[in-house]
């Protein structure tokens, strides 16, 4: 018998690539039926069908305050009454642009001093990129294996999150001369970024990193590598693109920079990118960095980039009420609910005898099926994976929504409360105990 979710996956199929708009939606990697959902309200989700579930997902980061908080529905409502869209500055822009930049600091630290407000976090990345070859006048852009920078021609080769998941061929689609402007190294490997600067150095525009990589499973910089990354790139007279769509403003006010500059170290990325949270669960993401990198952008500089909607005033709208709301105390909040879930996820895999380490990243998490966390993508992907779709369908069937992937970071919101985290705990001894008793694909065939 078949269900409201089964019926409208079939519909969505007929008619969508795939039944998704989003691969990574397709629960390719752990089977069944993708759930529509129907609304969402705090920590809570409700599918097509009337199931609700505690949500582990938080709309891939964005939610950090929890779904539907009404003062940012509240905000976009107002907003809307004034209109759509207009295609023409709006005060708003002008007050997220300022709120970023003031946000993005340590102490006399700045790194942002001028923002463009774009839609996407690939649109921001894919910005960044042309804006490091324009300030440089060179080509060649070097990224890090697993890491995900958006679907733009160029940056998909060895990159994570659904490419990952489903291993697709990195540059399917993508002319090998745009292909080969891409260098791609070891993710936390100090020889491997040295080795390429010595050999291409003259020719690099720019370092691409996710501030944490968290779309091979969570995988954070070992100590020193962000500022190593910084330090070589300018030795070579080159930029560094901190791109924090995932990170900024949800594991920091600062984002993972202010995260790293609070425990003392200091570096300064040339552009930071931002997305996810910095609209509200909107779309909307943007770019920073000094005035004299950011001012080549058009229409001051030769650096062109335009977007008919960038800085829709709904998207400013909610993007404003969320960094307004999002005190030190929501943080404080979710670190303590990240630190307790991720003890009572390490302690039940650990009690089903289940070979695994619990990846962290500020209050960034998940479960990595092997003996220690990843370092990089090739240790990302040397893990018992096989034992996700189990884990993930019996927390499902408990009422708990996870990220359809094992390669994707677990999200809490601040509206996660006692009730919701009990549910979670409470359902981990079963998914634990199914997780240990998996077995490869090939053995169960």
């Amino acid at each position: 018998m078949t269900d409201r979710n089964d019926d409208l996956f079939s519909a969505a199929r007929a008619v969508i690539p795939g039944g998704v708009n989003s691969p990574v939606r397709a629960y390719g990697s752990v089977g069944g039926t993708p759930r529509f959902l129907a609304s969402a309200k705090g920590a809570r989700v409700t599918d097509a069908a009337g199931r609700e579930y505690v949500d582990l997902v938080a709309s891939w980061g964005p939610a950090l305050l929890g779904h539907a908080h009404p003062e940012i529905v509240a905000a976009v409502q107002e907003a809307a009454t004034r209109g759509l869209s207009f295609g023409a500055p709006t005060e708003g822009e002008v007050e997220l642009a300022a709120v970023i930049a003031d946000r993005v600091r340590f102490g006399e630290v700045r790194p942002v001093e001028r923002v463009r407000l774009v839609s996407t976090g690939t649109e921001a990345t894919m910005t960044a990129i042309r804006l490091a070859r324009g300030a440089t006048g060179r080509d060649l852009l070097v990224k890090f294996a697993g890491h995900y920078h958006g679907h733009s021609d160029g940056l998909l080769a060895a990159a994570g999150s659904g490419v990952a998941t489903l291993a697709l061929p990195g540059s399917a689609g993508v002319p090998a001369p745009i292909a080969a402007q891409t260098l791609v190294i070891d993710y936390n490997d100090a020889a491997a970024l040295e080795a390429v600067f010595v050999e291409h150095g003259r020719r690099i525009a720019a370092v691409i990193v996710e501030a944490s990589a968290a779309n091979m499973g969570v995988v954070a910089p070992l100590p020193g590598f962000n500022r190593l990354i910084a330090e070589t790139a300018h030795a070579h007279g080159a930029l560094m693109i901190l791109d924090e769509v995932l990170t900024g403003f949800r594991v920091h006010p600062a984002g993972f920079w202010g995260l790293q500059a609070e425990a003392g170290e200091d570096y300064v990325p040339d552009i930071i990118t931002f997305g996810k949270v910095v609209g509200g669960g909107m779309p909307l993401a943007a770019l920073g960095g000094r005035a004299e990198i950011m001012d080549l952008l058009a229409p001051l500089g030769p650096v062109y980039q335009a977007g008919t909607l960038s800085g829709n005033p709904l998207s400013v709208a909610a993007g404003l009420a969320t960094l307004r709301l999002a005190t030190p105390e929501v943080y404080a909040t979710v670190d303590a609910a990240s630190v307790r879930l991720a003890d009572a996820l390490d302690s039940a895999l650990t009690d089903a005898g289940v070979t695994h380490a619990v990846a962290k990243a500020g209050n960034l998490f998940n479960a990595a099926f092997r003996a220690t966390a990843p370092r990089d993508y090739t240790e990302a992907q040397a893990q018992e994976s096989f034992r996700y779709a189990p884990f993930f369908h019996s927390m499902r069937e408990q009422g708990v929504a996870l990220p359809p992937s094992v390669f994707e970071a677990w999200f809490l919101t601040a509206a996660h409360g006692e009730e919701e985290l009990s549910l979670i705990e409470a359902a981990l001894p079963a998914a634990a105990a199914a997780a240990a008793a998996a077995l490869p694909a090939s053995a169960s065939a």
